[in-house]
């Protein structure tokens, strides 16, 4: 089930992505053209579909909300707002102990959000006074996933980071039951983040609802959040209308380990990973055949006593495996150009390999720093870069919240002495009337 590939062979398909995001116009086989005909009244491709349901939710607003509810998540929902109240009500409903372990994660991932710093700052040594201020986004819209389970712990990771950056208003979605309800794990995690607010809407169509507004929905400033295509290209669509976070594929995570490391825990990491989705990707790079092999026994001898076997061997079998490498050097150069999402390093050293992997959305450092720590309750929020952007993006983070405007207060001396540098490069440009500006502070 878990395939042993050596470098060459990984790395013409395994290690290889196609990123489903820029190619979603793609040729449709006649059975998916059918199926959106059946749906949209033609065949559009997903990102076409997606450009549809915006176009419809801009112009007809709560109706097209609904409509589109109806017809993609088979719901029927009347008031699609969850009140702080009912969030609250929520909250005494579940079991104390899960209340508990939310709660305790909340404080762990609120606890590192506040240290990250944020600073205002000026100086006075540059002529006059320049600076930065740095200022919370007003409103902001959390997208969170439902699909095969409730997902409580990205409510936490995405809203708590918001409300320590000082978020004024914060609106969660996420796609209601075919009742039209909410699990109450979902609300219970609502109300221990601070949302402010709780749509029972999901899909392009939520999107949609929080980047235009509709008549009961007022337009928020970002949207953030993972979900599925149709959320994600979504998001991509509405980029520039708000500000978005990322664009998120499925979860990945990679294992650089030497043969040091415990085969039962790396094949445990690797399923963890694996059981997420069929799309979701779970690779062991290390230059121990030994290892690998007794992985490989572990991994299968372990899926058969887990619920979601047929996910874990779907996933492994087309986005998983082993990759075995020259030395630990390769596994962790194979492991940076790759840029998972989660990284793990299960070596007898740990922190030695820590500078030679830059790219990585989150690095656990050791094999009791394990990634599934970092789904839930380690600290930083689990809404990471995939698909390789962690070469250039990062976790979310107190930053995604705010916006930093520039601090421009020239003194008149200072002003005098530059008026002339500025017209000497608008003038280069083209631009007398921005060399006029500057040549008549020069001439005061």
């Amino acid at each position: 089930m878990l395939k042993i590939y050596s470098v060459d062979e990984a790395q013409q398909t395994i290690l290889k992505r196609e990123n489903a995001f820029f190619f979603a116009d793609a040729e449709m086989t006649d059975a998916q053209k059918e199926a959106s005909a059946a749906i949209y009244g033609q065949p559009l491709a997903p990102d076409e579909a997606v450009r549809h349901i915006l176009k419809d939710v801009h112009q007809r607003g709560d109706a097209a909300v609904q409509d589109w509810t109806a017809k993609l998540d088979n719901a029927t929902i009347g008031n699609t707002v969850v009140t702080a109240d009912e969030l609250s009500a929520a909250l005494d409903r579940i079991d104390p102990e899960l209340r508990d372990a939310l709660q305790t994660a909340a404080g762990r991932i609120r606890d590192f959000h506040q240290r990250q710093p944020l600073p205002n700052w000026t100086t006075s040594e540059m002529g006059g006074t320049v600076g930065q201020r740095v200022t919370p986004i007003q409103r902001v819209g959390v997208y969170v996933p439902g699909g095969t389970a409730p997902l409580p712990s990205t409510v936490l990771m995405c809203a708590i980071p918001a409300r320590v950056a000082g978020v004024e208003q914060l609106i969660a979605v996420t796609p209601p039951n075919k009742d039209g309800t909410v699990p109450d794990v979902i609300l219970a995690a609502a109300a221990i983040a601070g949302v402010d607010q709780l749509l029972k809407i999901g899909g392009a169509q939520a999107i949609g609802a929080l980047a235009f507004g509709t008549q009961s929905i007022k337009a928020v400033d970002k949207i953030v959040g993972p979900g599925n295509l149709w959320v994600t290209l979504a998001k991509r669509q509405v980029y520039g209308i708000v500000g978005i976070d990322g664009l998120y594929g499925p979860t990945e995570t990679a294992v650089v380990a030497d043969e040091t490391a415990d085969p039962a825990w790396v094949a445990a990491d690797l399923l963890a990973q694996a059981e997420h989705d069929v799309l979701a990707s779970a690779i062991l790079f290390t230059p121990s055949a030994e290892l690998a092999e007794k992985v490989q026994v572990e991994v299968g001898r372990q899926t058969e006593e887990l619920s979601r076997a047929e996910i874990i061997v779907e996933s492994l079998a087309n986005q998983g495996g082993v990759v075995i490498t020259a030395d630990m050097a390769e596994a962790c150069a194979l492991a940076s150009d790759y840029a998972a999402e989660h990284t793990c390093i299960a070596t007898t050293n740990p922190q030695e390999y820590i500078g030679k992997i830059p790219n990585a959305g989150g690095l656990f450092v050791g094999e009791h720093s394990f990634e599934v720590l970092g789904d839930y309750v380690a600290g930083p929020s689990h809404t990471m870069p995939t698909n390789a952007t962690a070469r250039f993006a990062s976790p979310l983070n107190v930053a995604d919240f705010v916006k930093i405007s520039s601090i421009i207060n020239i003194d008149p001396a200072t002003a005098k002495a530059l008026a002339p540098v500025a017209a000497i490069i608008a003038m280069a440009e083209g631009l007398d009337g921005h060399a006029a500006a500057a040549q008549k502070r020069a001439e005061a």
